[in-house]
């Protein structure tokens, strides 16, 4: 998907950079007055998606993120990208929700939540480049 996006925010791919990313998409969703709970479940994806492209996109040494943000039509969109390693999330398995909490499997909640809270998700790759974007409609 190729749109325009009215802001964005390029930083280095490591935790440390991880308040700043939070604090940028908290700023973008209060000028638009978002919700509450789209605020809060906005938050819980940005975080899962920036830490999983920290700790697994690039092999060695850190890269860069660059993340999007629009408004419009009572729609956000949000766009990561990364120039690490291929990766779809979307093509791996979710977690087994019926085991119990020490029988599951370590990885896949953070792209469950994504695929349950946000209402369109998009990965593609591109020019060498992990490119997935969110669409969340504000009711």
């Amino acid at each position: 998907m190729i749109m325009n996006f009215d802001d964005q925010l390029c930083i280095p791919a490591t935790i440390e950079s991880l308040d700043s990313v939070m604090d940028w998409a908290a700023e973008k969703l209060e000028e638009n007055s978002c919700p509450n709970k789209i605020q809060n479940q906005i938050a819980v994806v940005t975080e899962e998606l920036f830490v999983n492209i920290c700790h697994y996109a690039y092999e060695e040494g850190t890269g860069d993120t660059t993340i999007r943000f629009a408004f419009h039509n009572k729609t956000i969109f949000m766009q990561f990208e990364d120039s690490g390693i291929a990766f779809n999330p979307l093509e791996h398995e979710g977690p087994d929700t019926t085991a119990g909490i020490d029988d599951r499997q370590i990885g896949g909640l953070g792209i469950y939540i994504t695929k349950k809270w946000m209402d369109w998700i998009e990965y593609e790759r591109r020019d060498h480049k992990n490119i997935f974007t969110l669409t969340k409609i504000i009711p």
